[in-house]
């Protein structure tokens, strides 16, 4: 777990103030500018009950290529196909990539939302400016975005059990081996239904292994930032997790997720812990929504800071802890079961108290993405 900067009221916080000189004032692609060819062969749409996280794409994809001698040139959706790439490429040799992970959903209404597009798209640009890639205006990518979803909503599944999931993704493309800042780049975007995250299905408790000698990020790194990078590392110790009989790894994040403690402090006051976003931890738009929601509600006392493990422990041992779960896109809200620690496991009451918070927390994301509870924090899309 980590330790914590208190990030502002209702929006992300930067996670670092850098600046790469001219690539701050890029000139931005224009949503206005955007060209669309249609896919004359569409696929068949499949039945949500059957969807799997990741695996399944539209008809179209959304790609906008830059380049520092001719800028950005207008954004194209076209018939959804591979990349091709030169095998010098940036992104393939030193990690110059960068992702984000957003949904839509079909509420009850039949109307399309985003949840929150903004934070994602504020997220993004940050990543950006930290991987030296060039920058460009959030609104007008989200309106790309938009649009590609527009021209893929019979893929948005008619189910409540299931989503569209977006991935806006931004690579360098230069052919060269050289270590600098690119000067060829594309994002693209892919979208495609999917099911529940975990195969444990989308409510049932997963376990976590907490081991010390794996560390994810580190203070002065990139682990606030969405990296590739940071992802691809993480798996050997998801196969070790999986071994030793837990689904996720927990570090400072509860693997893809940011994790949070509901218990008892030693003051006898109800209290809900996260993380704080001191450079280590991935500033979640789930994490800041659930922060939002419990200060909206003013029920019990809301922290950033640090738990240690012994820490941790000790509040297991004493019984006040009441609930652990992680936040995220994929997942929204995931209880924790058990931890791993030092080859004993601890069993953590989370199911056991309902888990009362989590579920709340859990409807009240789920009725806004919906649309059975009206939000400024779900646009209309379709």
């Amino acid at each position: 777990m980590a330790a914590l900067r208190t990030a502002l009221h209702g929006r992300l916080v930067p996670a670092l103030p850098l600046s790469f000189g001219s690539l701050r004032n890029a000139s931005s692609f224009k949503a206005s500018d955007l060209v669309i060819e249609r896919n004359a062969a569409c696929k068949p749409k499949p039945d949500p009950s059957t969807l799997v996280f990741g695996k399944q794409f539209s008809d179209h994809m959304l790609t906008i290529n830059w380049s520092a001698k001719a800028g950005w040139e207008a954004p194209r959706i076209k018939p959804f196909q591979n990349l091709s790439l030169h095998p010098a490429t940036s992104a393939l040799h030193y990690s110059i990539e960068l992702f984000e992970g957003m949904k839509a959903f079909r509420g009850v209404d039949n109307h399309i939302r985003m949840f929150r597009p903004m934070l994602n798209m504020a997220r993004m640009h940050r990543s950006a400016e930290r991987s030296s890639l060039p920058l460009f205006e959030k609104e007008e990518l989200l309106e790309c975005i938009k649009k590609l979803v527009e021209v893929d909503q019979e893929w948005v599944p008619f189910s409540q059990d299931a989503s569209l999931y977006i991935r806006p993704t931004f690579i360098g493309t230069d052919p060269s081996l050289g270590v600098s800042h690119p000067s060829e780049a594309m994002i693209f975007v892919i979208v495609g239904p999917v099911g529940p995250y975990f195969s444990t299905g989308s409510f049932n408790p997963v376990s976590l292994l907490a081991d010390p000698s794996f560390v994810r990020a580190w203070k002065g790194g990139v682990g606030a930032y969405k990296m590739g990078g940071n992802y691809g590392p993480t798996i050997a110790v998801q196969n070790e997790a999986v071994k030793r009989g837990c689904q996720q790894e927990e570090i400072t994040e509860v693997g893809t997720m940011n994790l949070f403690i509901y218990w008892t402090n030693e003051k006898g006051e109800k209290e809900l812990l996260t993380p704080p976003l001191d450079g280590i931890i991935l500033p979640g738009v789930t994490r800041q929504s659930l922060l939002d929601l419990a200060r909206t509600w003013g029920e019990f006392k809301v922290t950033e800071r640090t738990m240690g493990m012994k820490e941790l422990l000790g509040a297991l041992d004493s019984g006040k802890i009441l609930e652990v779960f992680g936040a995220g896109t994929a997942c929204v809200v995931s209880p924790v079961g058990s931890l791993l620690y030092g080859e004993k496991k601890y069993e953590i009451p989370t199911m056991q108290n309902g888990p009362d918070l989590a579920k709340r927390f859990h409807k009240e994301l789920t009725d806004i993405q919906y649309g059975r509870t009206a939000s400024e924090w779900a646009p209309l899309v379709v």
